[in-house]
């Protein structure tokens, strides 16, 4: 069953970036691209957005397709490629601040995985309010000093899933995906071995992503949890 849709999350085809190796946003900038006609509304606006953009800005979709019950995969990369920052304490400290981020924009998070030069997470809207342009700016601020000597590149850069993407079969993929670029990088035989990567519902610790019926469970509380919170906002407004 699809999550419900939102009026504030306007769902469309875009480029994904779900890989072992992020964009840099210096490579995207020299990268030209001729746009093509589109029906997509998604595709129309990052044209537009691509040609009005500063110079050495990655596109950006207009802030409503950020709102809502929207679903976006980011990617945080790192200045230079820089490693060594990765540690426990970090990934302790990144718990944290996702989860304050979390629970502040009204969101969850799936799953991410930390690799020594970038990070991915996938942020899911539950209800109307929910925003994650703030929220992705609040945990890499939050994140700064933990993270130096390296800093961040610029830009978090970020693709909103379509319709299609936002299937449960199909999410789930992108999620084993993103969960495995440990193996694609060499760095362990199986995923559940990475000792850098989770999920993060608020209110819910023991959630396990790489237990076997994670997905499942998971469905089930965000169902739950949008339900719950679309209710509170209806008797909210009466």
């Amino acid at each position: 069953m699809t999550p419900p849709a939102d009026s504030h999350c306007p769902l469309a085809g875009a480029r994904s970036y779900a890989d072992s190796t992020p964009p840099d946003s210096r490579d995207c900038e020299r990268e030209r691209v001729a746009p093509a006609p589109s029906l997509d509304p998604r595709g129309c606006e990052r044209e537009r957005v691509a040609r009005n953009r500063p110079r050495g800005h990655l596109p950006r979709l207009a802030p409503e397709f950020y709102r809502g019950r929207a679903f976006v995969h980011w990617t945080l990369t790192i200045e230079d490629r820089a490693t060594g920052w990765l540690t426990e304490s970090f990934h302790q400290d990144w718990q944290i601040c996702l989860l304050h981020a979390s629970a502040r924009y009204h969101l969850a998070c799936p799953a991410y995985v930390l690799m020594p030069d970038h990070l991915h997470l996938v942020w899911l809207g539950f209800r109307e309010d929910s925003n994650q342009l703030p929220a992705i700016e609040f945990l890499r601020n939050h994140l700064r000093s933990a993270l130096l000597p390296a800093i961040w590149q610029r830009q978090a850069h970020d693709h909103v899933l379509n319709d299609q993407e936002r299937n449960h079969d199909a999410l789930a993929n992108t999620m084993q995906y993103i969960l495995e670029n440990p193996v694609r990088g060499g760095l362990v035989r199986s995923f559940d071995e990475y000792p850098y990567l989770d999920c993060c519902v608020p209110g819910y610790p023991d959630l396990d992503v790489c237990a076997a019926d994670y997905w499942e469970l998971f469905w089930r509380i965000y169902s739950r949890i949008a339900a719950r919170k679309s209710h509170s906002l209806t008797l909210a407004a009466t």
